[in-house]
């Protein structure tokens, strides 16, 4: 048991057995994939989760197969959780659970960036440059409570979102609004958070509060913007194809 809850009192670990209850057996290279993480930071988790016997592995050709084994989360169940009153409990995991969906967020997106926060800041500020990689314009002085807005690049001025700057800490993070210029009956909140890592920075980019129709349509949008954006410092260049335009699927 203790190497059981020096297992699970790692976030990362825990994370890890979440994806497997979601998908069982993956390979290290797509827990990797999900995790934003190396190889050897991961191979270094799951061996810990693999001597408390959390998860086991099965050879499939040259590829090993991570699966969740639920057994010692039981034993742990046994012991201590069935002494309470199963019904109370039940129901204050329902309460819990509806409160974190009311916080959960929308959309959230890691792309790691060969290059500087002050660089990264710039392309998510500065108008011409949001224009190469988005074909919007953002046009704000950013200054907390100013107005932005998210205007076409193509001669017309059209705005097609409109905001206010809520948080402003160059180049670490901003907060923005978004809404409909034509519609103000719902706004959502963007997040922008810029961590350096020696010359790597991680781009966090978290969008809340979106409607039903929003959310199809930024699953698919964030990830093409943000993708062009590396691009853009990476090698000096927008993708040939603005990948927002490719085919989904």
């Amino acid at each position: 048991m203790d190497k059981v809850f020096k297992a699970l009192a790692d976030e990362t670990r825990r994370y890890l057995l979440d994806r497997l209850r979601e998908e069982n057996g993956q390979t290290l290279g797509e827990l990797c994939a999900r995790l934003g993480m190396t190889r050897q930071s991961a191979t270094q988790h799951l061996a810990v989760l693999e001597a408390a016997n959390l998860i086991t592995t099965v050879r499939r050709g040259r590829e090993k197969l991570h699966y969740l084994n639920p057994v010692p989360l039981h034993e742990v169940q046994q012991r201590w959780i069935e002494r309470f009153e199963q019904p109370r409990l039940r129901g204050l995991d329902a309460i819990k659970r509806q409160a974190e969906a009311a916080m959960k967020p929308d959309f959230v997106y890691v792309t790691y960036i060969r290059s500087t926060p002050e660089k990264v800041w710039e392309a998510l500020t500065d108008a011409d440059l949001t224009a190469t990689y988005w074909a919007h314009r953002n046009v704000s002085d950013w200054q907390v409570g100013s107005a932005w807005a998210h205007r076409r690049a193509d001669g017309s001025d059209v705005d097609d979102v409109v905001g206010e700057v809520l948080v402003s800490d160059p180049p670490n993070k901003l907060v923005t609004t978004w809404r409909d210029p034509a519609d103000d009956s719902w706004t959502s909140t963007v997040t922008y958070l810029v961590q350096s890592y020696g010359g790597t920075v991680r781009l966090t980019v978290t969008h809340e509060g979106l409607d039903a129709p929003a959310r199809a349509q930024v699953a698919h949008g964030w990830p093409a913007v943000l993708s062009n954006l590396k691009s853009l410092l990476e090698t000096g260049g927008a993708l040939p194809m603005p990948p927002w335009e490719m085919p989904v699927g």
